[in-house]
C-alpha cells in the first residue's frame, strides 16, 4: 500500500471512529507472513539512512503521538531499532521543567530537532501543547487554539530548512488500550510503566479523541502531513510504519556524495 492510504488530507475533517484501529488492510498476509517481511524492510531502511547520513544535507523528523499504551515505545524499539545510532536521536517530551515553562512552548522542541544527515524521533512532542493542556484546561482556549498556527509555521520552517517531517498518530481502540494497561499491571517487567494517572486519563477518552481529531485536521499540511496508523495489532503497526518511512525516504532519494 502507498502511504497515502493512511494520510490525513490537508484541510479534511477527521472522525477517528470511522477509522478501524484493528485494520490489517494491505499487509503481506497474516501475522507470521507480515513479521517475516519486516526484516527485509529494516535492511532497506538502514540503507536509506546510511545514504542520508553520508549526504549530510537533509534530515528526517519522526513525530509519534497517541493515547497512553498506543505503542509509541514499541514502535521505536521494534521498527527503528535497526537504525544506526550514530545518525539517530530520540527525544522524549515529558512534563515541562520550570526552565522550559519560562520560554515559549516550542523552545524545548526546536532544540531537539535533527541536524543535517540525522533521523530524529520525538516520543510525544509539541503536540502535547494542544492535547494535554486542552483536556486539563492548563491554559486558556485562545492560547492553545493559536498554537495550531504556530505549529504549522514551525513545521514549515523545518521543511524549508531541509527537514522532512513524518507525523504518525498511533490509533488504538479503547478496548485494546484497556487490554494493554491490564497487561502492564500483570507483568512484573512492565508494571513500572503503569501509573495511576493512566486510569484517570482513560476516563477522559472522549475528550482526548476530540482533541486528537482537531489536532489531525488542523495540522496536517502539505509540508508535514499526519498519518493515522491502525495500532491495535502491533505487528501490523510495525509494518505500516516501516512502509511509510521507506516510502518517504525513498522519495527523498538521498545520495552518497562523490569522493573528495
Amino acid at each position: 500500500m502507498e502511504r497515502a492510504s493512511w494520510q490525513v488530507k490537508p484541510g479534511a475533517s477527521v472522525a477517528l471512529k470511522e477509522r478501524d484501529a484493528a485494520s490489517t488492510a494491505g499487509a503481506p498476509g497474516d501475522r507470521a507472513a507480515t513479521d517475516a517481511a519486516v526484516p527485509a524492510m529494516h535492511k532497506l531502511l538502514l540503507g536509506l539512512q546510511d545514504r542520508l547520513f553520508a549526504e549530510s544535507a537533509r534530515s528526517v523528523l519522526i513525530v509519534l503521538q497517541g493515547i497512553d499504551a498506543s505503542g509509541k515505545d514499541g514502535t521505536i524499539s521494534h521498527v527503528l531499532r535497526g537504525l544506526n545510532p550514530l545518525g539517530t536521536k530520540v527525544a522524549v517530551f515529558k512534563v515541562p521543567t520550570h526552565e522550559e515553562l519560562a520560554h515559549d512552548f516550542l523552545w524545548r522542541v526546536h532544540a531537539r530537532c535533527p541536524a543535517a544527515g540525522e533521523i530524529g524521533i520525538f516520543n510525544r512532542s509539541h503536540y502535547e501543547d494542544v492535547l494535554v493542556v486542552r483536556v486539563h484546561r492548563l491554559v486558556a482556549e485562545a492560547t492553545w487554539r493559536a498554537r495550531y498556527g504556530h505549529i504549522n509555521e514551525f513545521e514549515s520552517l523545518l521543511a524549508d530548512a531541509g527537514t522532512t517531517v513524518v507525523k504518525l498518530f498511533l490509533h488504538v481502540s479503547k478496548d485494546e488500550q484497556r487490554t494493554r494497561l491490564d497487561a502492564r499491571v500483570a507483568n512484573p517487567a512492565k508494571r513500572w510503566k503503569f501509573q495511576e494517572s493512566d486510569v484517570t486519563e482513560r476516563a477522559r477518552w472522549d475528550e482526548y479523541r476530540a482533541a486528537f481529531e482537531e489536532m489531525l485536521a488542523r495540522t496536517s499540511t502539505p509540508a508535514a502531513p499526519w498519518f493515522v496508523v491502525p495500532a491495535d495489532h502491533k505487528w501490523y503497526r510495525n509494518w505500516v510504519v516501516s512502509t511509510i518511512l521507506i516510502d518517504v525516504l525513498g522519495e527523498m532519494d538521498p545520495r552518497y556524495p562523490d569522493a573528495r
